[in-house]
């Protein structure tokens, strides 16, 4: 089995942030979206940045939900952003906007349903990955899972693009064992490490040694 990608999101504290950044995880996530219960602002994270680094192979991601790209703008110059997550209602002329104005890759989050690979293959050309999240209510880290057995599919779309595709929402320590049968590229958690909504050092563990970053007798 491929180890995939791990992108351990929405670090709201600084003691989340730690742990994130301590994992085996190549991608760390920041939401900044007033929408979500797990929002930062820029000045609460710059704090954080003055105590804290990334290792040399992990990125930060920015998660944004329809914001201005006025208010992006001032994230990526505060903060180490390697990689903007739009998760909102973004058009494609919205994200070759953003494109156009900050220099950084970019991704879209797709929320899943029969047309997914439609939408997908509306943004080919413009954008630089995926997350494929649970349709609900709420704006990601709803702990909300999907059928999985879609996965290949997606997997298949952003391979023929050249762009990466992670899957999210509901992926837990007791059911990543299912979601790795169908070899997804990349996983994104948030509520999954997380106990009363901070991150878990031992769920963090469990994902890592599932995902095949740990060895099995550690």
């Amino acid at each position: 089995m491929n180890r995939p990608l791990l992108k351990f999101c929405g670090n709201h504290s600084l003691s989340d942030l730690k742990l994130a950044v301590q994992s085996e995880a190549q991608f760390i996530g920041i939401v900044f979206a007033k929408e979500s219960k797990r929002q930062v602002s820029i000045s609460e994270a710059e704090a954080w940045f003055r105590t804290i680094q990334l290792k040399p192979c992990q990125k930060l991601v920015g998660v944004f939900v329809n914001s201005p790209v006025s208010f992006i703008k001032r994230a990526v110059g505060r903060l180490p952003i390697d990689v903007i997550q739009c998760h909102g209602n973004e058009t494609v002329d919205d994200i070759l906007d953003l494109k156009c104005q900050i220099n950084k890759p970019v991704w879209k989050a797709i929320h899943q349903d029969q047309d997914t690979v439609k939408k997908m293959q509306a943004y080919e050309g413009v954008i630089d990955g995926f997350i494929i999240d649970t349709k609900t209510a709420k704006w990601g880290g709803s702990g909300v899972s999907f059928d999985w057995q879609h996965v290949p599919a997606y997997t298949k779309e952003a391979k023929r693009q050249g762009v990466h595709c992670f899957i999210a929402g509901g992926i837990r320590p007791d059911n990543i064992d299912r979601l790795l049968t169908y070899e997804p590229e990349g996983i994104d958690i948030a509520s999954g490490i997380e106990t009363e909504l901070r991150k878990d050092p031992e769920k963090i563990r469990q994902i890592a040694k599932k995902a095949g970053f740990i060895h099995a007798t550690t």
